[in-house]
């Protein structure tokens, strides 16, 4: 019988969740169809550039979080605390 791959098994196999016989089966698929060929190597790009994105907080995000740490200290003190 044999097994046809979509591109979910494409993926997995991009993020490593295949097992070594499902990598053997997949790669014999992606040798034999080119549109699951063309469909890894633009997922193999897609996840690099995925990998190189930077996200960063708003200087405004970080200093209300900054202003809101001085204002509640992380150990109250006991007569503050809830028993």
């Amino acid at each position: 019988m044999t097994k046809t791959f979509t591109q979910d098994d494409v993926v997995r196999y991009v993020y490593e969740e295949t097992s070594p016989e499902e990598n053997l089966l997949i790669e014999d698929a992606m040798m034999s169809e080119p549109e699951l060929m063309t469909f890894f190597l633009e997922a193999l790009e897609l996840r690099a550039l995925m990998n190189k994105i930077e996200r960063q907080p708003r200087v405004s995000t970080v200093q209300a979080i900054l202003n809101y740490s001085k204002k509640h200290p992380a150990n109250p003190p006991a007569r503050l605390r809830q028993s």
